[in-house]
């Protein structure tokens, strides 16, 4: 090893040293905050939601290359979600030991391993075992990413330090979608998922350097995710999760079929739409953040509400493409604050286990996006896609009533804590 490495090495080691020392005390204990280890975690958001949502953008010439039809396709999404589920569960018990910050870069390399079988894919089979990978990385390490970002920053921090986390999904949309489409019409379906593949090992190297030793925490059981998921308010909460992300993805699944066959508009507008959707998404995150610090409850009320009017709105439309351009960037702009929203949610409902809430609540989210994906195929086979966006809006605005009337922000009071 060289002298310039073996220094980077005591670097990383003194500051190892360092959190832990400081982390020994809980999250209230925190007095540095290492944001170069929460943008680590940002830019793994980033690759894995970046490459679970690369079929949507693709949907069209993965199908035709693969002699598949586009509703099948669209099961790949369905099958990384199905993993992420089993993942999300199963990951706190099974690392129980381990150090975090070998967790996470595990799960990184193993995204970039998934991207690559996807890229080298001779048929449908090996497209949905480089899926079941990715779903396997994408529920790991969503699972814990709460519970580390309120280990790196002071408790008062740690709504910033979320949203600089979830806005790797917002930056994911940006590229996946958009970006995606273009350059699957420019080089091919492949080479994009190569690409993606360079998002996990860029992820994987600043992860190496930034984020520093975590030793486990927690009791990582099954049993303590059933107690946990036992709460009235935490199981009021995960079922407008369902109903929220089962909702939105039965809509952005197949908004590209949308855009194509119902409104007619070329792959360049496609494109742009996409890319007006991206960009607002990621506005939205940052607003989200804003609302969040005066008023929760309207913050995860009003965007499913507002999404799913949007969703009736476009399934009874068939033209002005200026207009349905317009109420994407709005649905863009309005999911933007939703993971950041219900990633608060856990913090200050279940701030005693955060990794078993974080993993409940991206099992709930999985389930939800293969339902709506699922689901949505099954509409978009019988009904078209107008079908889709019509069912989909119903959905997330039964969502916002659940919201406004059964969920709670505060921690289950001692005794519905109780085993």
């Amino acid at each position: 090893m060289t002298g310039g490495s073996a220094g980077i090495g005591t670097a990383i080691a003194q500051k190892a040293d360092s959190l832990d020392a400081e982390a020994a005390g809980g999250p209230t204990g925190r007095t540095v905050a290492y944001w170069g280890a929460v943008v680590s975690m940002m830019l793994g958001v980033f690759g894995l939601v970046t490459a679970e949502f690369l079929p949507i953008s693709l949907l069209t010439p993965m199908a035709a290359d693969l002699g598949i039809t586009e509703s099948l396709a669209g099961q790949a999404i369905s099958t990384t979600a199905i993993l992420a589920f089993a993942a999300s569960l199963l990951v706190s018990s099974f690392t129980r030991a381990l150090n975090r910050r070998h967790v996470m870069m595990g799960l990184s390399a193993l995204l970039v391993v998934s991207n690559l079988l996807v890229a080298y894919a001779p048929g449908y089979l090996a497209l949905l075992l480089g899926r079941m990978l990715l779903g396997a990385a994408l529920g790991g390490f969503w699972a814990m990413s709460t519970a580390i970002v309120m280990r790196l920053v002071p408790e008062p921090l740690v709504p910033r330090g979320l949203s600089i986390m979830v806005s790797g999904v917002a930056a994911a949309t940006i590229f996946a979608a958009p970006v995606g489409s273009y350059l699957g019409a420019v080089i091919g379906w492949r080479p994009v998922f190569l690409l993606a593949a360079g998002l996990g090992v860029l992820a994987l190297a600043v992860q190496f350097f930034t984020l520093p030793s975590l030793e486990p925490r927690g009791h990582g059981s099954l049993s303590t995710l059933l107690r946990v998921a036992r709460r009235p308010r935490v199981a009021a909460g995960l079922l407008a999760v369902l109903l929220v992300f089962s909702g939105h993805f039965a809509l952005f699944t197949y908004v590209r079929p949308f855009l194509e066959n119902v409104t007619g508009v070329a792959i360049a507008s496609v494109s742009a739409m996409l890319l007006g959707f991206g960009v607002a998404n990621y506005a939205g995150t940052y607003f989200g953040g804003f609302m969040l610090e005066r008023n929760m409850r309207l913050t995860m009320a009003l965007p499913p509400l507002a999404i799913g009017a949007i969703g009736i709105v476009l399934s009874s439309t068939t033209g002005a493409p200026w207009l349905v351009g317009a109420l994407i960037a709005v649905w863009g702009f309005a999911f933007g604050t939703v993971p950041v929203a219900w990633s608060n949610w856990v913090a200050q409902t279940i701030p005693d286990e955060p990794e078993s809430g974080g993993g409940l609540l991206v099992a709930a989210i999985q389930v939800a996006i293969a339902l709506g994906a699922g689901g949505g195929g099954m509409v978009l086979s019988l009904g078209g896609a107008s079908g889709v966006f019509g069912l989909g809006g119903m959905t997330l605005i039964t969502a916002a009533l659940l919201i406004s009337l059964r969920v709670r922000q505060q921690p289950e009071p001692a005794a519905s804590c109780q085993a």
